[in-house]
């Protein structure tokens, strides 16, 4: 069984990208001409997000650097540490919903520091798999299409971010306690 699992794994990208052409050239679509066209919206479409991409970095470098995030975190340390968070996975809960670049390098500061099989480790890396970065994706998807008035799906968002910050917790805390 194994061995049809690794040989299904290693011919499933090369049979498909050799599948999907031959299948649009036999329904009669100009494959290499819709290629191009999606290619070149896709390159479109990377254009029109360079701006908000740029808005959000430097929004972040700016609350980093004013020390507003280290004043956030020295506030909720306390709380959160009440509330079974350990205190140097604060950092984490913070910065996730703003940057995943930023998240990923403090996941991977507390793994290096306290490791991987310690309970602030995994308690890393379950944030990092249950949460999404937040504002990087509203900012990103809503400002590339056009939309102003995001209305409430930033505060769902938010919402489901939280919702998995306090699944991650009490599941490490259930798991590895």
């Amino acid at each position: 069984m194994t061995a049809i699992i690794e040989t299904v794994s290693v011919w499933a990208i090369p049979f498909l990208i050799g599948f999907i052409p031959i299948y649009g050239w036999l329904k009669g679509i100009k494959v290499y001409e819709t290629f191009v066209e999606g290619a070149e919206e896709g390159f479109r479409m990377a254009v029109r997000m360079i701006p908000f991409l740029v808005g959000i970095l430097v929004a972040l470098n700016i609350f980093e650097a004013s020390g507003a995030l280290d004043a956030v975190i020295h506030f909720l340390s306390g709380p959160l540490r009440f509330l079974g968070v350990p205190a140097p996975v604060v950092p984490l809960l913070l910065v996730r919903p703003l940057s995943g670049g930023a998240a990923l390098g403090i996941t991977t500061g507390l793994l290096h520091r306290y490791g991987p099989d310690s309970f602030v480790g995994r308690l890393a890396s379950t944030v990092q798999g249950s949460t999404d970065t937040t504002f990087y994706v509203v900012t990103l998807y809503f400002g590339s299409i056009g939309i102003k008035k995001i209305r409430y799906a930033l505060t769902v968002a938010l919402i489901g971010d939280l919702a998995g910050f306090i699944a991650a917790v009490f599941i490490c805390h259930q798991l590895f306690g």
